[in-house]
C-alpha cells in the first residue's frame, strides 16, 4: 500500500503555547513550509522589539516567516499574498491572535485546523483553560477543529482529555495540553493525508471563555 503523501502545512501561532505543536510538526512527514505569526512587539523595562517565541523557533528552523497583525482588509493584503504563494495543504493554528477571516479560510484545501483547549462548545475564546480552572473544572480538553468565520464553532476532528488536580495552575494544565497537543494535530494531519479524517459538528449549548482583565486578578479577602 503507497504512504499517502505528506501535506504541505502554513503553521500559525504566536506565543510560548504555540511552540510545542510547530516543533511536532517540524518532526513529522509533513512539510511545514511557512509560518505567520504576529509582528515583534516590545519586551521588558526596555521595551525591547523581540519577535514571538514561534518566530524564533521558525527562524532557527530556517522557515518562511509572515508577520501580521491583521489578515482583513488593505493591512492584510499582503499576507494574505504571501500566504498564497506558499501553496499550503493546509493550515495550522495554535493561539495565533488574530482572526483569520473568510478570504483566508478559502486557501489551503483542508482549510484551517485549530487546536483549543476545551471540550468544545464549551469555553470558547481567548482564555478557556483559564476560565476552566477558574470555574472549579476536573477534567479539561484539547480540540482539533475546523476553523470557521465563527468564534471556535467549527466540527472537532480529535480530542484529548486529561483531569486537573485542585492544586493545578492554570499555566501547568495549558503547558501540558501544549505538549499533549502536537501528537493530536499529527495524526488529523495524517488522516487528512489519507483521506480518513472526518469531522464531529459541536454538541450542546456553548460557553465563553473572554480573555482575562485585571479585575480577575483581585483577590477578596473575605
Amino acid at each position: 500500500m503507497t504512504a499517502p503523501t505528506p501535506l504541505r502545512v502554513l503553521y500559525a501561532g504566536t506565543p510560548e503555547t504555540a511552540v510545542p505543536v510547530l516543533r511536532a510538526l517540524l518532526d513529522s512527514p509533513h512539510e511545514v513550509v511557512g509560518v505567520l505569526t504576529r509582528p515583534d512587539a516590545p519586551v521588558g523595562r526596555r521595551r525591547v522589539l523581540t519577535p514571538s517565541p514561534v518566530a524564533v523557533v521558525a527562524e532557527e528552523a530556517g522557515l518562511p516567516v509572515l508577520k501580521a497583525d491583521r489578515l482583513r482588509g488593505p493591512e492584510g493584503a499582503d499576507a494574505l499574498q504571501a500566504i498564497r504563494a506558499l501553496e499550503a495543504d493546509v493550515a495550522v493554528v495554535v493561539a495565533y491572535g488574530a482572526l483569520v477571516p473568510a478570504e483566508a479560510l478559502q486557501i489551503p484545501r483542508h482549510g484551517w485546523l485549530n487546536l483549543h483547549f476545551s471540550a468544545l462548545p464549551a469555553y470558547r475564546g481567548a482564555a478557556p483553560v483559564q476560565r476552566a480552572v477558574m470555574a472549579g473544572e476536573t477534567e479539561i480538553a484539547a480540540d482539533v477543529f475546523q476553523l470557521e468565520e465563527g468564534l471556535d464553532t467549527g466540527p472537532v476532528f480529535a480530542r484529548l482529555t486529561r483531569p486537573v488536580a485542585a492544586d493545578e495552575t492554570a499555566g501547568a494544565v495549558l503547558t501540558d495540553l501544549a505538549e499533549r497537543g502536537g501528537p493530536l494535530v499529527i495524526d488529523v494531519l495524517d488522516r487528512l493525508a489519507d483521506g480518513t479524517a472526518t469531522a464531529t459538528p459541536q454538541r450542546g449549548a456553548p460557553t465563553h471563555a473572554p480573555k482575562l482583565t485585571a479585575a480577575d486578578g483581585l483577590v477578596d479577602p473575605a
